[in-house]
């Protein structure tokens, strides 16, 4: 794995010595794809394509922000232990929390843009499963949200990932490693990349709401089939995921959060199937 690309000059002003991580790198990419897909998509429907890029800067803003206010909340207590130095260490990057505000100020933005939003929404689908992918391989790179132990061809070891794939941080995440893969592999053991899962199968919802995109529907059913598809992908890849947030009973908390996905977006496409498809300019 390669979680630290390289580290900038000492000589640079303020920043000279700090590392440039691939997660980092990554999530720039995530970020940018997802600009790129917005502004083309923009283009399509007569809207004007430089506009992806303000909703962009408020996916950035609110994705960030989401996130570490979600990552913090879920733990508290380490808040408490180590202060502000938490908030603002490099970790808890999670997804839903990013997503949620994300989602909040992007639709602000087009509503002050005077942008319809649920045609807003719609152009966000593909982008948002491409952007998912790719972030996926800056975890992956970096060696972190990786799975349950396993010994089959698909697994992978983590020995500098964040963190590593011992026995012991796997013991910190609830699981009990098979004595008989502790055997054959010692303290660091092979893993799911359930990184790379996320990478296959949001890849996938990408090239499908891309194909659906040019289907005549109402405004906002394709956001709504890429929510039940985003749901259903996290609810599964949860299933390998070594996780110590099993909050209700055997679901982790992401998982719960999946469910709501899904019924949220079966019940918004099936609102929408009947009503009449979307101008192709859609600002208001």
């Amino acid at each position: 794995m390669f979680p630290v690309l390289f580290s900038l000059p000492d000589w640079i002003p303020f920043i000279g010595g700090a590392e440039v991580t691939s997660f980092g790198v990554m999530m720039f990419f995530a970020f940018v794809t997802a600009g790129i897909i917005a502004k083309k998509e923009m283009e399509r429907l007569g809207l004007d394509g430089e506009k992806a890029w303000d909703l962009l800067f408020m996916a950035v803003v609110g994705g960030i922000i989401g996130a570490k206010l979600y990552y913090v909340l879920l733990n508290s207590d380490r808040l408490q232990a180590e202060g502000l130095s938490f908030v603002f260490n490099r970790g808890g990057m999670v997804w839903y929390g990013g997503f949620g505000l994300a989602a909040i100020l992007v639709a602000w933005e087009a509503h002050r843009s005077k942008l319809h939003v649920p045609t807003i929404a719609d152009v966000a689908a593909p982008a948002l499963a491409l952007a998912y992918a790719v972030g996926r391989v800056g975890c992956f790179l970096v060696g972190d949200d990786y799975g349950r132990p396993t010994d089959s061809w698909v697994g992978i070891a983590f020995p500098n990932g964040a963190p590593p794939s011992t026995v012991e941080n796997l013991r910190g995440f609830g699981i009990e490693p098979d004595p008989a893969l502790i055997e054959q592999f010692g303290n660091v053991l092979p893993v799911h990349p359930t990184q790379l899962y996320e990478v296959g199968m949001s890849t996938l919802i990408f090239f499908i709401l891309w194909r659906m995109r040019t289907t005549p529907r109402a405004a906002g059913w394709l956001f709504m089939a890429w929510l039940a598809m985003a749901g259903v992908e996290r609810f599964i890849v949860e299933i390998f995921r070594a996780k110590d947030d099993r909050f209700f009973g055997a679901l982790t908390l992401a998982q719960f959060i999946s469910i709501g996905l899904v019924v949220a977006g079966l019940v918004g496409m099936s609102r929408l199937q009947g009503r009449p498809p979307a101008r192709k300019a859609a600002s208001r």
